[in-house]
Order: C-alpha cells, then sequence, then structure tokens
C-alpha cells in the first residue's frame, strides 16, 4: 500500500539525542516532510536489506519458525 495515508497503528519510540541528530540529518538531506515519515522510510528499507519486503498480517509467532518445536522422545514398548 504505497503511499496509504491511513495508518491505524501508533509506535511510540525512545531515542538518545545522537540518533534524533541523525535521523534529523538523515531526513533533512533527502527532504522528508517529518520525522515519522523519515522513521517509516528507514524502517521500510532495513526490512527490506534483511529480506522483508512485507508483513504477513495475522500470522503468529509461532508461524515464523527461528525456534522450531522439539517433539518430546516416544519410548517404544516393544522393546
Amino acid at each position: 500500500m504505497v503511499g496509504d495515508m491511513t495508518r491505524g497503528e501508533r509506535l511510540q519510540i525512545m531515542l538518545t539525542r545522537e540518533e534524533i541528530a541523525a535521523l534529523d540529518n538523515w531526513r533533512f538531506s533527502r527532504r522528508m516532510p517529518s520525522r515519522a515519515a523519515a522513521v517509516r522510510e528507514l524502517l521500510k528499507r532495513g526490512l527490506a536489506a534483511e529480506g522483508f519486503a512485507s508483513a504477513d498480517i495475522g500470522r503468529r509467532s509461532s508461524q515464523f519458525g527461528v525456534v522450531e518445536a522439539i517433539e518430546p522422545e516416544t519410548s517404544s514398548s516393544g522393546d
């Protein structure tokens, strides 16, 4: 949804003065309209660089497979 101006979620973050300065420098050099727009663009670029083009809305964290579930070994009573 490129250019979608409806945003239903709010994310608040705390940044150091150095991080704000870096964000503002990056934002001003690219003529971004706001800090929020700069953060969204950097987030989008960072996710794309890591191979995440878009989020799978509705997926549970357990479905990402970062840690595989270990099934308990079953003992066979025939041995």
